[in-house]
């Protein structure tokens, strides 16, 4: 049976676990849900999910939500491929930074994307758009501070987190707003974005 995934490919979490499957080499069905798709509320799909979010995964019947939780799902099942620390103080390390990236990175980087592309109703003064681009700027910088140290996020080796770290980069640098000199972040992200599997990423358009 092939995996399935939910969610629409703009999603960033959608798009990490989509990089997974290409550096893992797996094959996959995915269905549009989300965003312009909606469907997220149909009764059949919260049977699956019942927050009613992106991305759900099935893998022969075994139901998975949380894009962390499938990232380390289906690393699992390839330690040949070295993208989870056997060392239990590196993997602790990487657990540390993909936390880090949903509770932290991630919000802030929503919180300005979403002023910049989707303003709702009222739209954000400049001020607002400001004060968003300076705090996400601050926790990049902690991504910075980080990288001028380590090869890679978690440590001396690619691994879970710098793909979910990799997928907010790659969206931050991609919005028009002023950012702080990162050195050792562009020079990671060149790295990382020279990837195979991080080809078909990098085409998906900014929604």
């Amino acid at each position: 049976m092939t995996l399935r995934i939910w969610g629409r490919e703009t999603s960033t979490n959608v798009q990490k676990v989509l990089w997974l499957c290409a550096e893992l080499g797996l094959s996959y069905e995915r269905i549009d849900l989300g965003g312009p798709f909606g469907g997220l509320d149909d009764p059949a799909y919260r049977a699956k999910n019942p927050n009613g979010l992106i991305p759900t995964i099935e893998d022969n019947g075994f139901i998975l939500w949380e894009s962390h939780a499938i990232l380390r799902y289906l690393a699992a099942d390839h330690p040949q491929s070295g993208l989870m620390p056997d060392d239990r103080h590196a993997r602790a390390i990487m657990d540390q930074w993909l936390d880090w990236q949903m509770v932290a990175l991630g919000l802030a980087l929503r919180d300005l994307f979403m002023k910049l592309h989707r303003p709702g109703a009222v739209a954000p003064t400049v001020e607002e758009i400001a004060a968003a681009a300076d705090y996400a700027a601050s926790k990049f910088l902690i991504v910075e501070g980080r990288l001028a140290q380590s090869p890679y996020v978690a440590g001396d080796a690619f691994s879970l987190a710098d793909i979910a770290v990799g997928i907010s980069v790659h969206r931050w640098l991609k919005l028009a707003v002023d950012r702080p000199v990162v050195p050792a972040i562009l020079a990671w992200y060149d790295r990382v974005s020279r990837r195979d599997a991080f080809g078909k990423i990098a085409t998906i358009p900014l929604k």
